[in-house]
């Protein structure tokens, strides 16, 4: 008999790729799509069942299909509707606990790969030039889709120690970006105008998600060797990119702030309708986040096809042009920041020095 793998998080573009992609391979006999909400794209000829893993019912689908892998990819940063950021943390958390419970008593279920976030690992100004999946992060996350993902790798950690015999795989994913992107940082990139943090220009790592498609259906799969497909691996594209290089190829202006002033800046931000600009996420636009991906390669064998820069210019691409030609964005950067960054005396203006022209 093949595979039968239970999907979570089906009714999002990601979820739904996934679904087509993995009930194409030759050892899976049935696909069963989760989620809260029916999606509004196909599935293929995958079953939907419609639940919600904050609930019980979830242990029912398991015994039901007699499902042996489960790949958890309803973690996320960014809401499906309406439910805003309480919904999204309470899916993140609640849901994967309960999944995490129902796998545990499932006879049946010997594989779990669950999607994560470099996010993890924070950032501060002391980090490491490059993260190891063993490095500790400097500080944990204190809120925001960061922390959500650091608690739920914890309950996965739990998990493995009460069921060693499951094969448990987490997946560290940089910045998900490509034409679909689904997430804080796209929404981010995707504004008109780009608030950064005065004197600082982040290193910024980013994988398409064509690549997290392919690693995730790889880690579903039963390894050559034991010792395989196990275990936690940051999944990033080759090189970095930094914040005043990412504005400059979207042809978007940047707006410097200064740090004491971020919090209102994210604050507004969540007023139209940039979610989760959290505090977590501020640090990463002002720190960076650099991570190896050297396990990845070594242990899961996968090279991704896209380096950092090629998913950014995927995603700049189906973001279209900035709304200012780059013969205009100098002069709109000098005007707003002459509103967003008066000089400490607090009598006229101060002039940017950074611009993405």
């Amino acid at each position: 008999m093949g595979k039968v793998v239970l999907v979570t998080g089906v009714a999002r573009q990601l979820g739904g790729r996934f679904v087509r992609r993995i009930q194409r391979d030759p050892e899976v006999d049935r696909v069963i799509g989760v989620d809260a909400v029916p999606p509004a794209h196909q599935l293929g000829d995958a079953d939907f069942v419609r639940a919600d893993i904050r609930q019980p019912a979830i242990g029912r689908v398991l015994a039901e299909y007699g499902v042996d892998t489960v790949v958890h990819m309803d973690v996320t940063g960014t809401p499906l509707g309406a439910g805003g950021r309480t919904a999204v943390k309470e899916t993140n958390v609640i849901g994967t606990m309960q999944l995490l419970g129902a796998c545990q008593k499932s006879p049946t279920v010997s594989r779990l790969v669950v999607k994560s976030s470099t996010s993890v690992y924070g950032s501060a100004p002391r980090d490491p030039a490059v993260f190891m999946e063993t490095t500790p992060p400097k500080s944990l996350p204190s809120g925001g889709f960061a922390k959500d993902a650091c608690e739920v790798e914890g309950y996965v950690r739990g998990f493995a120690r009460r069921r060693p015999d499951v094969a448990v795989c987490v997946l560290r994913f940089a910045n998900i970006l490509g034409p679909s992107a689904d997430s804080p940082l796209a929404e981010y990139l995707s504004l008109p105008v780009l608030p950064t943090v005065f004197g600082y220009d982040p290193r910024l790592q980013f994988v398409h998600e064509d690549d997290v498609i392919e690693v995730l259906r790889i880690a579903a799969h039963e390894p050559r060797r034991s010792t395989l497909n196990s275990g936690t691996f940051n999944v990033a594209g080759d090189g970095v990119l930094t914040l005043s290089q990412c504005s400059r190829r979207l042809g978007r202006p940047t707006v410097p702030v200064l740090l004491p002033a971020v919090t209102w800046v994210g604050q507004a931000l969540r007023t139209v309708g940039v979610t989760d600009f959290s505090p977590e996420q501020i640090r990463l636009l002002t720190h960076g986040r650099v991570v190896s991906t050297a396990q990845m390669r070594e242990t899961l064998g996968y090279e991704p096809k896209y380096t950092t820069a090629e998913a950014f210019e995927d995603f700049a691409r189906s973001r279209g042009p900035g709304l200012l030609p780059p013969g205009a964005l100098a002069g709109a950067v000098d005007r707003i920041a002459a509103w967003a960054l008066p000089l400490p005396g607090g009598g006229g203006d101060a002039k940017t020095t950074h611009s993405a022209g």
